[in-house]
C-alpha cells in the first residue's frame, strides 16, 4: 500500500481539465495518523466547473455523522464525499488510496454523463 499512497501523494497540487470548462483538482498531504484520519493523509479530490463550486468532492477535512439506528451511535467519519456543497457529506469507507481514486473517478464519470457533459472518461 506504500506505493499506492506515494502515487496518491504525488497528485498533490495537480489540476486537470476533464471536459471543456470542467476541472479536477487534487490536494493530498501526509498528516499524523489519528482516530479520524488513521491512514495518515489529509485529502480533497474535487470535480467542478472551472471557477465554480464542486459537483463532486471526496475529502476528510471534517467529520460527518454516520447513519445509525436509534440505539446505535456510530462515531463520526472524517472520510466522506459530497455530491455538492449543500449537504454535510456522506460517509466514505476509505480502504486504499487506489480504491479512493477509482471511486472518485467513477463518481466524476457518473456526474459528467448525468449532466450530459461530453467527455472521454
Amino acid at each position: 500500500m506504500d506505493d499506492e499512497l506515494d502515487t496518491l501523494l504525488g497528485l498533490d497540487g495537480s489540476f486537470f481539465a476533464v471536459a471543456a470548462g470542467f476541472v479536477v483538482e487534487f490536494m493530498v498531504r501526509r498528516t499524523e495518523a489519528t482516530p479520524g484520519r488513521p491512514h495518515g493523509i489529509y485529502y480533497a479530490l474535487v470535480f467542478r466547473p472551472a471557477g465554480g463550486p464542486p459537483y463532486v468532492k471526496f475529502d476528510n477535512a471534517h467529520p460527518v455523522e454516520r447513519p445509525g439506528g436509534r440505539f446505535v451511535k456510530a462515531p463520526p467519519s472524517y472520510d466522506h464525499w459530497h455530491r455538492d456543497l449543500r449537504g454535510p457529506g456522506r460517509p466514505y469507507a476509505f480502504t486504499t488510496p487506489t480504491q479512493l481514486l477509482k471511486d472518485f473517478w467513477a463518481e466524476v464519470k457518473r456526474v459528467l454523463n448525468e449532466k450530459g457533459i461530453p467527455n472521454d472518461l
